[in-house]
């Protein structure tokens, strides 16, 4: 305790897109990573290098990143643990630097998944050439991810995450894969994995049994009572396949809030007053209401009915709220626009475009200008299927350039 931190690696980009009937556009991919960076979040999964359609926004967000726009977050992609796939991402994406290499580890994915294709130590041997070719091509920070840990042999989960300390990852993803652990399961391994492979560990849990948030605080617990830094991986508003990844700001006020928490320490560049703002804006873009008991940003997160609770609150907050709605950034009026409304959309003319802009205090310095802007805009309402917001108005007219990468695919 004390010395070691808790990081936070945001995967909504890469696994909460992998939800079950939703799916985010680049732009909206690009405003979530811009609002992390904003949060202080120490990394974003922005995505799969190997997947051809994210090629251009891949680069244009890493573009971003060298601008000093996308700072100081880091920007990681999530590939197989293979020497293929590590040298197409870096073919395809030159300017990587950050990777998580996956491989299955657990005897059940080994045998039934691989079906004799690979065995227990061909897998070890795949991940380690696939690391080694990774450090080859530049990548300057690797975590190798061990998928089903929860549920693989721990003395193989040792040799495995040896064999990629020395092949040069220098973190270890514990995936809990199917949501099997508990919170006393996951404490157990991930301090015992710690304690004799000395790397940081990174917690990634899905919620199939309802424990996500809790067991990814007490696998961070294990990590640090063992002397090393965690790493949680989140997804904003819990999405993720199945019943979705740990929310990430319940996993933030967990850490912050939680008995007994008092003795780890929280990435301190983290901003808790950004949640709101990216769970209004994860919300409109997935298409999916915040649902009302959802904690710190549910419609009832602060509501009080009950008679004695009522009364209790109004005496004093403390008696029944944990931490406060301004913290969260919900203290802002939300303005809702009433009468004539002029949307920026597919079809837009240049005056109520102009218009919209003017709004926003953007003055374009000509016409010319407001064309090439109006033009991206169309492409973005084709691309999103929806308005678009503000920030993401205000992203086009600053980066044009970079916003015409992101909407451009080469089938």
């Amino acid at each position: 305790m004390g010395k070691n931190k808790i990081y936070i690696i945001d995967v909504t980009n890469r696994d909460g897109v992998q939800t079950a009937r939703i799916c985010l556009s680049k732009l909206q991919k690009t405003m979530i990573n811009l609002y992390l960076n904003e949060m202080g979040i120490f990394q974003s999964e922005f995505g799969f290098p190997v997947t051809k359609h994210e090629t251009n926004y891949l680069n244009a967000n890493l573009e971003l990143a060298r601008m000093g726009v996308l700072s100081p977050i880091r920007l990681g992609g999530w590939i197989r643990a293979t020497v293929e796939d590590v040298e197409i991402a870096f073919q395809r994406i030159p300017l990587i630097e950050h990777l998580n290499l996956s491989i299955s580890t657990s005897d059940q994915m080994i045998i039934h998944k691989f079906k004799g294709k690979l065995d227990h130590a061909s897998v070890i041997k795949e991940m380690t050439e696939a690391v080694k070719r990774a450090r080859e091509l530049g990548a300057k920070s690797i975590g190798v991810n061990a998928e089903d840990a929860s549920r693989t042999r721990m003395e193989y989960l040792l040799e495995f995450s040896l064999a990629a300390k020395s092949a040069g990852a220098e973190r270890i993803r514990y995936c809990d894969t199917l949501g099997y652990d508990t919170p006393f399961t996951i404490y157990e391994r991930v301090r015992t994995l710690a304690e004799k492979v000395k790397l940081p560990i990174e917690l990634h849990c899905h919620n199939d049994l309802g424990m996500v948030v809790a067991n990814s605080i007490m696998g961070a617990k294990g990590a640090a009572d063992a002397g090393q830094d965690a790493y949680i991986n989140t997804c904003i508003n819990g999405m993720g396949e199945r019943a979705g990844n740990a929310d990430l700001v319940s996993v933030i006020l967990a850490i912050k809030y939680g008995a007994g928490m008092d003795g780890y320490t929280l990435d301190e560049r983290i901003k808790l007053n950004m949640a709101w703002k990216i769970c209004k804006y994860a919300s409109y873009a997935f298409g999916i209401p915040i649902p009302i008991n959802q904690p710190g940003v549910g419609a009832n997160a602060f509501a009080h009915e009950s008679g004695i609770h009522a009364d209790g609150a109004l005496k004093d907050r403390r008696n029944y709220e944990l931490y406060d709605f301004e913290e969260l950034g919900r203290g802002e009026p939300e303005i809702i626009e009433t009468g004539r409304q002029i949307i920026a959309g597919e079809y837009s003319g240049i005056r109520g475009f102009r218009n919209v802009y003017e709004r926003l205090e953007i003055a374009f310095k000509n016409d010319e200008e407001a064309t090439k802007i109006l033009e991206l805009v169309r492409y973005a309402n084709v691309h999103n299927q929806k308005p678009l917001v503000e920030d993401e108005l205000r992203f086009i007219a600053k980066y044009p350039d970079i916003a015409r990468k992101i909407f451009t695919m080469s089938p």
